[in-house]
């Protein structure tokens, strides 16, 4: 079986694993302290805070941008579910709006069509680690008072041509940017997420919150030798990341180059396996971006989501695992009666699926999958 994702790990990652373990201290703690400002100075933020997944970290990215009960939030169906609920768990409703056509990220000229006077706040997606085009969004943002989320899940080692220099999605370049470290990203600790932000009450607010909203943090407590007693002045969250996967996301960060250039050869080896090819149309880069190449995505040409479908089963039975393309969140039962219809979204998410792609595999193997994709779309 070649599988869809494998993260790239070995004995750098299972002797951090254990030095955390050893050392007694296995929440969140001094790993978790030095991986949040390595993982800040990687992407250029001022403020780095771990959490314990990227879904709570748009809960808290949202909270601390005021979004309350009755709000609204525009942001996209096509992106996995977490992003539309994080929206739901503060109360507030996601506003759906379609992606563009030749790509996977936000439509910037619907955004005013979208706004309303419950509006909130926008959250975009870096979808498959592609960056959106945030100086569209961003502008739309400030030019209603409304405060920018990125959703860059996928996107850690992507980066963006912003103002004639090249810098790293997770800047921010809106208030706040949120990340994954999940299995199946390009860097992961197991599951766990990141907060990047410029705003220093954003930070306070952050780590106060994914620890109950403890005045006093573990840490300083034990370390005190004075008694100390904490306050819990509003309600928070147990959104912690531990020790050990934040020993573990620092040798991650490590190897980050080295992820990042294997990945881009192999994309490039599939690219040129269906260059010019009539159904398999490959991923298009953004214009003034790099792109991590966290997930190897085609669209194939005239398929609907049974066709899609069939195609995969073709795979599977010859040992190639795939996924469908991106999910269309508005079809889920949990959206799907309030009635939305995005044509771009649905046609993009009906009509893709996700190839293998990861470290341990070869230039052999990326040829196998690409002969096998082709001979089951003929």
């Amino acid at each position: 079986m070649i599988p869809i994702a494998r993260p790239v790990m070995g004995e750098p990652e299972a002797a951090a694993a254990r030095r955390a373990i050893l050392s007694g201290w296995i929440t969140q703690g001094p790993e978790v302290e030095a991986f949040e400002a390595e993982f800040a100075r990687s992407v250029g933020a001022e403020f780095a805070c771990a959490v314990s997944s990227c879904t709570t970290a748009l809960h808290l990215a949202l909270l601390v941008a005021g979004v309350e009960p009755g709000d609204e939030v525009i942001t996209v169906s096509h992106s996995y579910i977490a992003t539309a609920n994080s929206i739901r768990y503060c109360g507030a409703l996601p506003v759906f709006v379609d992606i563009e056509p030749a790509g996977y990220n936000m439509d910037p000229s619907l955004l005013e069509a979208a706004r309303t006077e419950r509006t909130r706040a926008v959250l975009c997606v870096h979808q498959m680690g592609m960056p959106c085009d945030l100086p569209a969004i961003l502008a739309f943002a400030r030019r209603h008072g409304l405060p920018l989320i990125e959703d860059a899940a996928c996107a850690a080692g992507s980066e963006i041509l912003w103002q004639g220099q090249w810098q790293p999605i997770g800047r921010p370049h809106g208030d706040a940017a949120c990340f994954s470290f999940h299995p199946r990203k390009v860097m992961s600790t197991g599951d766990g997420g990141m907060l990047t932000t410029n705003n220093a009450e954003y930070d306070r607010l952050f780590r106060l919150w994914r620890q109950h909203s403890m005045s006093v943090n573990d840490r300083v407590r034990h370390s005190s030798n004075q008694v100390i007693f904490e306050e819990y002045p509003m309600v928070g969250y147990n959104y912690r990341m531990t020790d050990i996967q934040a020993a573990v996301g620092d040798e991650q960060l490590k190897r980050m180059p080295g992820i990042l250039a294997r990945r881009r050869e192999l994309a490039a080896v599939y690219d040129e396996a269906f260059r010019g090819h009539p159904v398999i149309a490959t991923p298009a880069k953004p214009p003034r971006t790099e792109w991590n190449v966290q997930s190897y995505i085609v669209r194939l040409r005239g398929f609907d989501a049974a066709r899609r479908d069939g195609v995969m089963q073709t795979l599977l039975d010859g040992g190639i695992a795939s996924r469908a393309g991106v999910m269309a969140s508005h079809r889920e039962p949990a959206y799907a009666a309030r009635g939305v219809r995005l044509p771009v979204t649905e046609a993009a998410s009906d009509g893709s699926l996700v190839l293998p792609l990861h470290g341990g595999l070869s230039e052999k193997d990326i040829g196998t999958v690409a002969a096998a994709l082709r001979a089951a779309v003929a």
